[in-house]
This record gives C-alpha cells, sequence and structure tokens, in this order.
C-alpha cells in the first residue's frame, strides 16, 4: 500500500485551484502536496476562457508565456440558420490596452492545456501531484488535520484545502451546506471534437428554431485541433454522451453531417446552477474554487475566481507557516473571497440568462478588497478614480521600473511616489519616483496578491501595519 508523506499544507485536487495554489506555496517555500483522485489530470476544455485579471496572476505565477503560446483570442461569432451563414456578432463588449491594464481581452486556452502549463510549473518549482489518492474524509485538531484515503491509509497536514470540485468530499464531510439556484433547468453538454467543414475563424452558433430550447454552439480551441461543442436539450431530457448520439445530435442541428464530426474526444452534461458555501473555512481546513461556488459556464467566471481563490489563499498561508504572521490571518480568506464570489455567481448567471454582457465586469479587473480588516487608507482625502488601498494595483512605469516586474514574486512591493519612505524592511521592494498616473502622490504597500493593503500620503503607521505579517523592522 503506498503512502502518502504527510505536509504543511494538503491540497486536495488537481484543477486549476489547485494547482494554482501548489504553485504559490512551492514558490513560497512552504511544504506542500496535491493529491488528485484521478490517475492523471482532467481531460477536457470545459473552463477554457482566462480573464484579464486571471492573466495577470499567472504573469505574477510565472506561467503567463506557456499560456500565451498555449491559447488565442476568442474568434467572432458566426450565426447559421439553414444552412447558410446569416450574421456575425461580437462575443464580448471590447476594450482597448492601458498602461493600467496590459492584458484587455479574454484569452482562450483549453482546461485539459492550463492544468498541464499548472502541473509542469509546480513541477519546476520542486512540487509534485499524487494522482490515485481519494480523499474520502477528514478530521481535524489543535495541531492539524488528517485526511483518511480510499486506500486505507492517511495523511496528516497543518492545513488542508479543498479544491475538489463542486461535488467536494471534503466540504461534505466537514457538513458545509451550498445555498443556490437552478440557472437554466435544462440540461447540457459539452464536448471536444474534431470537425470537418467547418472553417476556425469563427465560434459557429446554430440557433434553435420555433422556440427549441435545441441550441448548439462550435466553437475552436486555439492552440489544438479540436473544437468544443455546447448543446442545450429540453428540461427532462436524457443527453447522449457517446460518439454517435453526439454525431447524430450535431446533424440534427447543423448543416453538418454526422461523419463530419471526426472524433469525440470527450464529453460530460451537467445542469446550469450556482451555488455558494455556506462557509470557506472550518478550522484547519479551507475551501476554494468550485468546493466553495459553482458558476454557470456563460462569462466564464468560474476557473478565474477559482484562481483567484488560490492567489489569495496561498499568500496568507505562507505568511502564517513560514513568515511569522498569526493564524488569525486566515480568516481574512473568507472575509474577502466570499463576497466575491457571491457577486461573480450574480454575474455568471446575468450573463446565461442574457442580462448582463460580457463586457468590463467580466474582465474581474474591478475587483477589490476596500472592506477587508487587511485593508488601511489613512489618506483623508482621495481625488474620484485614484487607487485606494483595497484596490487591484495597476500597471505603469516608474522611473523605468515597470510595477508589474517589480511585483512578480512573492513578496510585498511598497510604491513611494512623490513621497518619502525609508527604514522599509528588507522583505519588502522598494520602487520610488514621482507622483504616478491613476496612482497620484503617496506611499502605497502592495500585497503579494496584487492589491493595495495599505495607503497614505507619508509612512506614518505603516509599522504598525506590516507587523501584522511579520514583516516589521
Amino acid at each position: 500500500m503506498e503512502t502518502v508523506p504527510d505536509t504543511d499544507v494538503l491540497v486536495v485536487g488537481a484543477g486549476p485551484t489547485g494547482l494554482a495554489l501548489g504553485v504559490d506555496l512551492a514558490r513560497r517555500g512552504v511544504d506542500a502536496l496535491v493529491v488528485e483522485r484521478g490517475a492523471g489530470l482532467f481531460p477536457g476544455s470545459r473552463g477554457k476562457g482566462m480573464q484579464p485579471r486571471t492573466m495577470e496572476v499567472f504573469d505574477d505565477l510565472g506561467v503567463l508565456e506557456a499560456v500565451h503560446a498555449a491559447g488565442g483570442t476568442y474568434p467572432v461569432g458566426m450565426i447559421w440558420r439553414d444552412g447558410q451563414r446569416v450574421g456575425e456578432h461580437q462575443m464580448f463588449d471590447p476594450a482597448g490596452t492601458s498602461e493600467d491594464s496590459p492584458y484587455d481581452e479574454p484569452w482562450m486556452v483549453p482546461q485539459w492545456r492550463t492544468q498541464e502549463i499548472l502541473r509542469d510549473r509546480l513541477e519546476e518549482l520542486g512540487g509534485a501531484v499524487a494522482f490515485g489518492r481519494e480523499v474520502t474524509g477528514v478530521e481535524q485538531d489543535t495541531a492539524g488535520v488528517t485526511a483518511h484515503l480510499a486506500s486505507g491509509t492517511t495523511v496528516r497536514a497543518r492545513y488542508l484545502v479543498a479544491a475538489d470540485g463542486g461535488r467536494s468530499a471534503v466540504r461534505r464531510a466537514l457538513g458545509i451546506g451550498m445555498t443556490g439556484e437552478t440557472v437554466d433547468p435544462s440540461p447540457m453538454l459539452v464536448a471536444d471534437v474534431r470537425i470537418s467543414g467547418l472553417d476556425r475563424d469563427h465560434w459557429h452558433v446554430f440557433p434553435p428554431a420555433d422556440g427549441s430550447p435545441h441550441f448548439l454552439a462550435v466553437c475552436p480551441l486555439a492552440g489544438t485541433e479540436d473544437f468544443q461543442v455546447v448543446a442545450r436539450f429540453a428540461e427532462g431530457a436524457a443527453v447522449d454522451l457517446g460518439a454517435d448520439g453526439i454525431r447524430k445530435m450535431i446533424a440534427e442541428r447543423s448543416h453538418l453531417a454526422p461523419e463530419d464530426v471526426t472524433e469525440v474526444r470527450w464529453a460530460s452534461d451537467f445542469r446550469p446552477r450556482a451555488a455558494l458555501a455556506d462557509r470557506f473555512r472550518a478550522g484547519r481546513v479551507l475551501l476554494a474554487g468550485d468546493a466553495a461556488h459553482v458558476h454557470s459556464p456563460a462569462g466564464g467566471q468560474g476557473l478565474n475566481t477559482s484562481v483567484q481563490d488560490a492567489y489569495n489563499l496561498g499568500w496568507k498561508l505562507g505568511a502564517v507557516l513560514t513568515g511569522g504572521a498569526r493564524a488569525g490571518l486566515l480568516d481574512s480568506y473568507e472575509e474577502e473571497r466570499r463576497p466575491i464570489a457571491a457577486q461573480m455567481l450574480d454575474l455568471s448567471t446575468g450573463v446565461h440568462r442574457g442580462e448582463v454582457r460580457r463586457g468590463g465586469a467580466t474582465r474581474q479587473l474591478g475587483l477589490g478588497y476596500r472592506e477587508s480588516s487587511l485593508t488601511v487608507e489613512t489618506r483623508a482625502a482621495v481625488a474620484e478614480g485614484a487607487v485606494r488601498a483595497g484596490d487591484r494595483a495597476p500597471d505603469g512605469t516608474v522611473d523605468g521600473v515597470r510595477l508589474f516586474d517589480a511585483f512578480r514574486g512573492p513578496h510585498w512591493t511598497l510604491l513611494a511616489l512623490g513621497a518619502d519612505a525609508s527604514d522599509v524592511p528588507e522583505r519588502v521592494r522598494v520602487v520610488r519616483g514621482a507622483a504616478h498616473g491613476v496612482y497620484g502622490a503617496g506611499v502605497f504597500l502592495v500585497r503579494p496578491d496584487g492589491y493595495v493593503g495599505w495607503a497614505g500620503d507619508s509612512p506614518d503607521g505603516l509599522d504598525g501595519y506590516l507587523n501584522r505579517f511579520g514583516l516589521g523592522g
């Protein structure tokens, strides 16, 4: 019977959430292990859209170049009726790049490829995924968590993060409920297929006729030879996931013949729902990703919100385990991420129902933590539109230094813009320059996850804030 070594952090689930967290912990020198019940990584394209904020996260985690190389931009939608092209439409409202936000549009990468990239980065940093390890139960005490595996063995960890999906076994073992609603009672199918007879320059949409629910969309998956098929069925209908059934369905809803579908590589069915875990933390166990919130895929919010859960949690676990911060810092994870998840659930549901456009809000650049207990704004007056404590720290160039380059890494960064800042601890990187752009003048302490934690006209009071995280001089 193969055992799994004890560790400081046990991450359950090797999806994008668990892998991103594993990468963040590995670069911080935290002893962590990712376990996955499957024999390998998830094989499908399901979550294929990377929002601009997630691209910024991937920049920091060291995988942006690989993500760019593996994917591409979203194609224009092409609407078909009776075998004829009847019009094009933009899937997303356009947005221009700026110095503040260098990644302006969603980037398409099939989920299976994103996971491969994150897994490779994790291994590069010395981490690993243990496949074929199913966690069936957890027990915890004041010192740590014991995870029980289906094999009959146990693993001991100081903290456990459940990133094991919408049907999370860890969440169920803890008795944490999920509150939500059915977004659409009609079942849906998603599949990765090879098709001849369709160009790869468009997202092909075959609307139903006469009020039928039988919607079909066929999207070329950037960086691959595959198409992702999404189909909607009548409420109560059985969904045939077999290759012949998928070929027949596509032929019935489009001008394609069954033999034009040359290969079915992966298929799954689901019923769109939105649900939020009642808690994101129970003692030494924390929930992240789909284990904490389940979205409709419309609008591309689920995977992105999940990766950003990991990004928020990674630096906090690192600060507690290796940086001298108090364990109470982990309380801020639920405080900050649960409201964001609720907001993104409302957004993805609105997009699914046609009530909200895919635009500025779906890019997730405007999300922040102004109301967090970790946010301290000491300035009496802040100009309209200027960066405040709790906001995402925008990009820019200060005295020849690109800010995203300065932020990249597991450290904190202090921006002293038109203001003096001296006696800064060595573990805080400092960028000095004149007042700049949307920041204006002041002192801005940027957290490891790229949000402004503390802001002031001068560094008065900064030492006390840094002491909360074991960073004081």
